[in-house]
């Protein structure tokens, strides 16, 4: 009796459910889109694309001397070389090269009107170019494009207390040369007026001949 009364109590066990098996997913078909981005080479050869050449005339002051001197007309060009660039002045009438300007060359750029009034020190030799353009957008543009080929990236990074002492010293040199050419001129002027008031007395001064008499 006890028997039976445990083999009836005994709750039958349900079998556990099969997991369902992953269904193999379909290789991916390929599409016919086109690729809509450009290729690299031409994302970066864009930049000297896009750069207009600008129509400037040019003058020069040499080391030493007042006046300008007009060498003619000239087109403007930024050239690209992997992260630099240069800016390269080119006769109209010859096509030779007139002046480069980019990062080894000290100078300091500035807007005057229309034009762009660059300084390039040389020691304690300044040679100044002027470079007229036709309009003040073109004149905006060319300075801007002086001042991002010459400014000295790697060393405004590395050596920041180099690059300032550098500057400092740059525009040190103009100045000094701006002060003897105004010092120059006022000698020059000066001279030029005493010659002539010296021209005036001696006009002025009555003659000591005596006319003969009869």
């Amino acid at each position: 009796m006890d028997e039976s009364m445990q083999v009836d109590s005994v709750v039958p066990v349900a079998p556990a459910p099969e997991a369902p098996q992953a269904q193999p997913t379909p290789p991916a078909q390929p599409t016919d889109v086109p690729n809509s981005q450009p290729p690299l080479q031409a994302a970066t050869s864009q930049p000297s694309q896009t750069f207009r050449e600008i129509q400037v005339k040019v003058h020069v002051r040499r080391p030493e001397r007042d006046n300008w001197v007009y060498l003619g007309k000239a087109l403007v060009t930024q050239e690209l070389s992997g992260h630099s660039s240069r800016v390269v002045v080119r006769s109209i009438s010859t096509g030779k090269i007139v002046s480069v300007f980019g990062e080894g060359v000290d100078l300091q750029a500035e807007k005057r009107g229309n034009f762009v009034v660059i300084s390039c020190v040389d020691g304690t030799r300044v040679v100044s170019w002027s470079l007229n353009a036709l309009n003040n957008s073109d004149t905006v543009r060319l300075l801007a494009s002086i001042e991002l080929a010459c400014y000295k990236a790697k060393q405004a990074v590395a050596e920041p207390r180099m690059h300032t002492k550098s500057r400092r010293r740059i525009e040190r040199v103009i100045k000094d040369d701006r002060r003897k050419r105004h010092r120059r001129r006022k000698e020059q002027d000066a001279m030029v007026d005493l010659f002539a008031r010296s021209t005036i007395a001696e006009t002025d001064t009555p003659s000591m001949e005596t006319t003969p008499t009869a």
